[in-house]
């Protein structure tokens, strides 16, 4: 109920919001290495992580001359496709020393 000499309350109109967008960043101390957009309509799963690693791994030659040779530690979360055979396997495909991140 309003009282006397109150605003109606606002009605606010219904848009559509913007869609959804996955970004994965790798970075280092001395900044950004590589940024994925995820394509509209593609599911994160291993595989694409797997295809990232290697990405990454890449960037990492290309951007920190040297730093591969003397160690890169990678840390991740445990999502699903962190854990997935195939980027386990891709994350040692790379050389990184993964840092075990707490349950």
């Amino acid at each position: 109920m309003e009282e006397k000499g109150e605003r109606p309350p606002k009605k606010f109109k219904v848009q559509k919001s913007a869609s959804k967008l996955m970004a994965t960043i790798f970075w280092d101390s001395e900044g950004v290495l590589l940024i994925d957009y995820l394509p509209k309509g593609t599911t994160m799963n291993g595989q694409y992580y797997a295809n990232l690693l290697a990405q990454a791994r890449e960037a990492v030659v290309q951007k920190r001359r040297g730093k591969l040779s003397r160690g890169v530690l990678f840390l991740q979360d445990n999502a699903s496709v962190h854990t997935a055979r195939v980027s386990r396997q891709a994350l040692k495909d790379t050389g990184f020393s993964k840092i075990d991140h707490p349950p």
